[in-house]
């Protein structure tokens, strides 16, 4: 029996439903594969993105960590290439430190513009010792010796122990709970070039210089016929002059070779330093105890200057107790630089105004070493720009354990009138050792020529201890390059610390290279 209409529609419908159950996905099945191809790919675009994001910036980050490493910081606000790293601002306009320092824990710098939102932290060492801001660098002071010529002296072993001794009372010595920090310089004449070299392995920045003006540039007749024979160097003692020009440092220290620092002269830089505000000297004492720290030769003077540009001290040996206007001891100046005023100096020797009775612009000398440098920075300071500078206590600063009276010592007892015209003077040579900030080996003799000094007498104890601390000093220095302690001399070892083998120059045992690493 044939099939009803019925159920053959019935029939076709079922059988079209099963040929498309078997041809369409269903829509839902649709939908969530979609969404999960959707998800994949998000999840790929978003890992590369990030990573290759990530690698930027890791990358840029440890390019300028390698920059920093191999430059040290620059303080803001030196004039240096664009290249060079911004640090943070300082709250003093004085500190103009250049170098990065060792010290004892590590500070976070600012990060490069190019790199502030980067994930690694730029690290430089720098020295937080007795500092206002811990994050700060301490001001960088310059101390610069001038070579003339190749003489005599062994200029290594001054070289040696000086900076050494300066290096003691910065701020890379912990201990000196000093305030700056330091850098050495070597200013050297052409003629001296070949026994200046060696000091760049002592850790000195050499600088070449001539005279700031050439002999027969001068004009002034007397002058430029007399001054190449002058006091110990002739014309070449001007290069001394060029120390105004590191302009770098806010103050520059300038020392003989012979020179020997024992204490910080951190009031001296903070007086200097403050005064170019207009702060002014104050009230001050000549004593040690003075509420300033710094003690002046003559107070009363002193109190009107109010930016102080210099320090010296004098020689009262060069001339008579009466004589105004005495020399400047050459062997120790601490200054402003200024080309300004360097460029005045220049002009001074230039026009060559030096008579023969009555010295520069006749009222400076005549006396040793008067035209050159033991001269014209007293004309400079007392004459042409007074209350500008400030002379210290010699007996303090830039100690020589020198006679104060024109007549004999004898028996401890001294002789004639003071040589600086008062009625009653100090005797440097009595002073404590414990005083004494810088010592100056003239009188005393060098520490190099092994003099035992060992008699009981005014004009030996105090140089003695002074000629001990200097070979103590060489010892520390020795030291610090891994060497012995002491030497193997056996000349009043115990006194020169085996540092020689019998009195006189040729029995001292100089320091050996290749010298240790600059500290």
């Amino acid at each position: 029996m044939p099939p009803t209409p019925t159920i053959n529609r019935r029939l076709q419908f079922h059988n079209n439903n099963n040929k498309s159950n078997k041809r369409i996905i269903p829509f839902r099945h649709v939908v969530i594969g979609f969404t999960f191809l959707l998800f994949i790919c998000y999840v790929i675009g978003f890992y590369t993105l990030v990573v290759g994001k990530s690698n930027i910036v890791e990358q840029q980050s440890t390019n300028e960590y390698n920059a920093l490493l191999r430059k040290p910081p620059i303080i803001k606000g030196h004039h240096h290439d664009d290249e060079e790293e911004k640090i943070q601002e300082l709250d003093h306009q004085h500190d103009y430190g250049r170098d990065g320092v060792v010290v004892e824990e590590e500070k976070v710098i600012e990060q490069p513009n190019e790199v502030e939102h980067s994930d690694v932290d730029v690290v430089a060492v720098v020295d937080t010792n007795n500092n206002d801001n811990d994050n700060q660098q301490p001001t960088k002071i310059a101390y610069a010796v001038t070579i003339t010529g190749c003489g005599k002296d062994p200029i290594t072993e001054g070289a040696a122990v000086l900076k050494h001794s300066i290096h003691l009372v910065s701020t890379q010595n912990p201990k000196s709970n000093a305030k700056y920090d330091y850098q050495m310089y070597a200013i050297y004449h052409p003629d001296g070039q070949k026994c200046a070299e060696p000091l760049a392995d002592l850790g000195y920045t050499l600088i070449e210089r001539n005279t700031p003006v050439a002999v027969k540039d001068i004009q002034g007749d007397f002058l430029r016929e007399n001054i190449e024979k002058n006091g110990c160097c002739g014309e070449k003692e001007l290069v001394k002059l060029e120390a105004y020009t590191l302009i770098d440092h806010p103050v520059v220290v300038h020392l003989d070779l012979d020179v020997l620092i024992l204490k910080p002269m951190d009031a001296l830089f903070d007086m200097m330093i403050s005064s170019s505000d207009g702060g002014g000297i104050g009230a001050a004492t000549s004593t040690i105890d003075a509420k300033n720290g710094v003690p002046m030769m003559w107070p009363e003077k002193e109190s009107g200057v109010k930016t102080v540009n210099a320090f010296f001290t004098r020689d009262y040996n060069m001339a008579r107790p009466h004589k105004p206007n005495k020399a400047c001891q050459g062997g120790f100046l601490v200054l402003r630089p200024d080309m300004k005023v360097y460029d005045e100096f220049v002009e001074i020797i230039r026009i060559g105004d030096f008579r023969q009775s009555g010295g520069w612009g006749g009222k400076v000398g005549p006396f040793y070493g008067s035209m050159t440098f033991q001269g014209i920075i007293p004309y400079y300071y007392d004459i042409l720009h007074p209350n500008e500078a400030v002379e210290l206590n010699r007996c303090v600063y830039n100690q020589m354990a020198d006679n104060p009276r024109v007549g004999k010592t004898v028996n401890d007892i001294v002789s004639g009138p003071c040589r600086t015209n008062q009625d009653e003077c100090e005797d440097c040579r009595s002073r404590p050792l414990e005083d004494v900030v810088s010592a100056h080996f003239t009188l005393c003799q060098k520490p190099w020529i092994c003099l035992p000094q060992n008699r009981d007498i005014i004009q030996q104890r105090l140089c003695r201890k002074l000629h001990h601390r200097w070979h103590e000093v060489r010892s520390d220095l020795e030291q610090s390059w891994g060497r012995p302690a002491t030497g193997t001399g056996q000349y009043d070892a115990e006194h020169f610390l085996g540092h020689c083998n019998h009195n006189g120059p040729s029995g001292y045992m100089p320091i050996q290279q290749p010298f240790g690493e600059p500290l």
